[in-house]
């Protein structure tokens, strides 16, 4: 077995000028391509960052269009009624706007204009009901900007014939303890 092709041939040195040649190529400083490996592994990580926030911002503006097409469709819905309540508090006049959804039962509450609270104060909202005064929402302004919120009716209060709106302490109240800024009948 040992006449093998690989095996019989006898053992020789490398000529000197290929023995320096390979030397040479081996030990010699690279100049040129391997830099482009270099910032491909740089660019790696940033271009995955980059998609990722692509993908997030993607994600919040879907989610901001679901609400906006959901806020337009209560608002067009043929069973919407307008109504445009004054709020007056000190010497200047607000508005709230309730777009309220009979098929749903949901309602759509703009707030214009509306004093900010005092501090350690909100404005509250309530259903007037068959059953009593129900709470509707809170709604703490700070600020001198627009608000706007979607309420869902009580469903275990009966019929909402009215709505209020009174100031109480920031938190909330279960019943209105505040001064009443507005009573309407529906």
């Amino acid at each position: 077995m040992s006449d093998w092709l690989g095996m019989s041939a006898s053992r020789q040195a490398p000529r000197p000028e290929l023995k320096a040649r390979v030397l040479e190529r081996a030990f010699a400083v690279r100049t040129g391509a391997p830099w482009w490996g270099l910032a491909a592994a740089a660019a790696l990580p940033l271009a995955l960052a980059g998609a990722g926030l692509l993908w997030r911002h993607a994600t919040r503006l879907e989610r901001g269009l679901a609400a906006t097409r959901d806020t337009l469709n209560l608002v067009r819905n043929p069973g919407t009624r307008v109504i445009p309540i004054p709020v007056v508090v000190g010497a200047r006049t607000g508005e709230l706007t309730i777009f309220a959804d009979t098929i749903s039962h949901r309602w759509l509450v703009a707030c214009h204009n509306l004093a900010p609270n005092a501090p350690g104060q909100a404005y509250q909202l309530w259903f007037v009901t068959e059953r009593g005064m129900r709470v509707a929402a809170v709604m703490p302004m700070d600020h001198d900007v627009p608000m706007v919120m979607a309420i869902d009716m009580p469903s275990d209060a009966g019929k909402v014939m009215g709505v209020a709106m009174s100031v109480e302490a920031r938190a909330g109240s279960a019943l209105p303890k505040g001064p009443m800024l507005f009573h309407v009948d529906l």
